[in-house]
């Protein structure tokens, strides 16, 4: 629902409650800022520490895709300890070695 805003001293505004609620826009979050077609366009932006951006990279969330899906289908396996980890891999690896998977052409 449209709301109306004053633009302020040194350009400033308010927004709405409603609208930093509906967003979760919080004090301090940053806000990239457009002009489109006419139209001021505002976007919340999450700032990331710089060690924190490899959990973000494409290649990453694509591999947190791929385990969530495996946890909710009940892909999964668990063990008593590392050793038993291992073993399972070691049997793994050599039936992947013995039966490759045929690629199309």
């Amino acid at each position: 629902m449209p709301e109306l805003i004053q633009i302020r001293k040194k350009a400033q505004l308010t927004l709405p409650l409603s609208i930093r609620k509906e967003l979760g826009i919080e004090d301090g979050d940053y806000m990239d800022v457009q002009v489109r077609n006419g139209e001021v366009v505002l976007k919340l932006k999450k700032l990331i520490d710089k060690e924190q951006t490899w959990f973000w990279t494409k290649r990453w969330q694509q591999g947190e895709k791929e385990a969530e899906e495996d946890i909710l289908s009940g892909r999964i396996h668990e063990f008593t300890d590392s050793k038993s980890a291992i073993s399972y891999l070691h049997k793994l690896s050599a039936k992947t070695q013995n039966n490759p998977v045929k690629k199309s052409k």
